[in-house]
């Protein structure tokens, strides 16, 4: 009987579940396999925590938020907590084969697959799935959880356009993406963005401040949708705070306070700074989120079935395929400054903050 480990790794994100929930029904109905759960992503395999995946474990989870399994985002077995950590990858490959497993299917992003791709070189069967809330997963056109996120950050965008037009006021939104812009454009075209900052176009204070005084004039407030990772030009981006060991240990954040304090002394509308944060990551997914975590779930079982192992699962056009885990890891997908969601913005008049 073939038996098939599944874990989430990394930041959680609406999706996860019913990617747990595909990837089981199929492998389960399809084959006979066994499906077991690791807890806490690849720390599981270190803390040997596990639980059996059937029919009746993964019930009624297609609509839930975060992960059944749990998750970790600074475990990397070959670096065990730090740069500095000593390599445990030996430990977390003795427990694989004590548990008897066949292939491990890893739910996460660039560093889950990164590690994926790592244990694969040391071959451990391994098949991937791409999860995060910011879309900048390379070789997928889209990851599950950036839909939802979208969705946040649009509703957010409409609820301080309302306090913002009865006031008169600048009102600045800071989402997620780390170094890519995708959450703050979709969801800044979404909701009506009068100003959207990416980190693919550095932005000019000067531009910014004077789209708001153009608006001023006409007696119109504005909306700033700018993401975590942007940066005026010349400039680095903003960081919040620094986790030594972490394996990613930057923590952007901060930069729609920073773009606060040098608008308002070029303006006279009050201008105020909503950091939207974790909430972009909470909550039930969008069905979008559901139908697509839910395909990707059961390409990933194909996958295992067909032994096509050392492979990521992507949608490309309208269709999942997959791609080589060796041409995921390391690698982030940004947005072009040609982009088409970048010609739309502005060709409708939305300032990008550019000179």
């Amino acid at each position: 009987m073939l038996h098939v480990g599944v874990l989430t790794g990394g930041g959680d994100c609406p999706g996860m579940n019913a990617v747990i929930r595909a990837v089981t029904l199929a492998l389960v109905d399809e084959c006979g396999a066994r499906v077991t759960g690791i807890e806490r992503g690849f720390l599981g395999l270190l803390t040997r925590r596990v639980r059996p995946l059937a029919r009746a474990a993964v019930a009624g989870i297609v609509a839930e938020g975060g992960t059944m399994l749990g998750t970790h985002n600074r475990c990397d077995p070959f670096a065990y907590f730090g740069a500095a950590g000593a390599d445990r990858s030996a430990d977390a490959l003795s427990y694989v084969r004590e548990l008897g497993l066949d292939v491990l299917v890893a739910i996460g992003g660039d560093g889950t697959m990164g590690i994926a791709h790592r244990f694969a070189e040391l071959g451990l069967p391994v098949v991937g799935v791409p999860k995060t809330i910011d879309n900048d997963l390379f070789g997928t056109e889209r990851t599950f959880g950036f839909d939802s996120a979208v969705a946040v950050v649009a509703e957010a965008l409409d609820r301080l356009g309302t306090t913002a037009r009865s006031h008169g006021r600048v009102m600045i939104a800071e989402t997620m993406g780390r170094y890519a812009g995708w959450i703050a454009l979709e969801g800044g075209l979404a909701g009506g963005a009068d100003v959207i900052l990416v980190p693919e176009l550095p932005f000019s204070v000067d531009a910014v401040a004077a789209r708001c005084r153009e608006r001023e004039a006409q007696g119109l407030a504005t909306i700033v949708c700018i993401a975590e990772g942007a940066a005026a030009v010349g400039a680095a981006p903003t960081v919040h705070a620094t986790i030594a060991d972490s394996p990613d240990p930057l923590r952007l954040g901060g930069v729609g306070a920073w773009l606060q304090q040098q608008l308002q002394p070029r303006l006279e509308s009050e201008v105020r700074t909503t950091l939207l944060g974790h909430v972009q990551r909470g909550g039930s997914p969008t069905a979008f989120d559901r139908v697509l975590a839910t395909r990707f779930g059961y390409h990933a079982a194909q996958l295992v079935q067909q032994r096509r192992f050392g492979a990521m699962v992507a949608l490309q056009g309208d269709s999942c395929t997959s791609v080589p885990i060796a041409e995921v890891a390391g690698r982030n997908r940004r947005v072009p400054a040609d982009h088409e969601l970048v010609r739309a913005a502005r060709g409708i008049g939305v300032a990008l903050g550019e000179a």
